[in-house]
């Protein structure tokens, strides 16, 4: 990945890009301004339901979502998908996460989040790079046999809709922000940014997401 060519994602100390989106849990829409003055905001901005990393992250982020309230801190996540494709996965697979859909990747765009171009080179390191972003394998694999590996343990089978997300996005990059009260970005983690394609499917740690919104105190 170039990444002189890519976009530059929004860096600390800059403003928050604002954004209004249809919420998932029908009390919509949720804004950003929605938490100016009232809590800084943990933001997951991630791709449709076709990413399996995508739907690991979002259980991950509703199982510290407790532990980021004790800190003061609210959390949300932006799917990247039709509010109703959505709507439709989380009653079955609820999460404590509020979430919100953009299936245009609008707020992607307006935070820089990457989408690198597919070149012969790209597509060499996919195939030979072996990852382990969750920690549960046995051994690093092959990103396909990771996607492979997650999907049937997940047990979920993308539909038309998810199939029509993923020739649109792929190969996408997901990112999270950490925004202040006054809507001020003070932490980033951009997907691959130090890594490479080596840092697919990988978020930080609970610790690293805790230590940086005590920043936004």
């Amino acid at each position: 990945m170039n990444s002189a060519e890519m976009p530059q994602p929004v860096s600390p100390g800059r403003p928050a890009p604002a954004f209004s989106l249809p919420a998932l849990d029908g009390e919509g829409p949720i804004s950003l301004s929605d938490y100016g003055g009232r809590s800084p905001l943990f933001l997951a901005l991630l791709i449709g339901l076709w990413c399996p990393f995508c739907r690991r992250q979002i259980a991950q982020i509703g199982a510290i979502e407790g532990k980021l309230k004790t800190e003061g801190i609210e959390a949300l996540g932006i799917v990247a998908t039709s509010p109703e494709n959505a709507k439709l996965y989380f009653k079955f697979r609820p999460t404590r996460l509020r979430l919100a859909a953009d299936p245009e990747l609008k707020t992607h765009r307006a935070y820089g989040l990457p989408k690198p171009d597919p070149s012969p080179e790209f597509m060499q390191a996919m195939q030979t790079v072996r990852v382990n972003p969750f920690g549960d394998l046995p051994e690093p694999l092959p990103i396909a046999q990771v996607v492979e590996a997650v999907a049937k343990s997940d047990g979920y089978t993308p539909n038309d809709r998810d199939k029509v997300d993923m020739e649109r996005q792929w190969p996408q990059l997901k990112g999270q922000f950490l925004i202040d009260r006054d809507g001020i970005v003070r932490w980033a983690h951009i997907e691959c940014a130090t890594e490479g394609p080596a840092g697919i499917g990988k978020m930080p740690s609970v610790e690293e997401i805790v230590a940086a919104a005590r920043l936004c105190q």
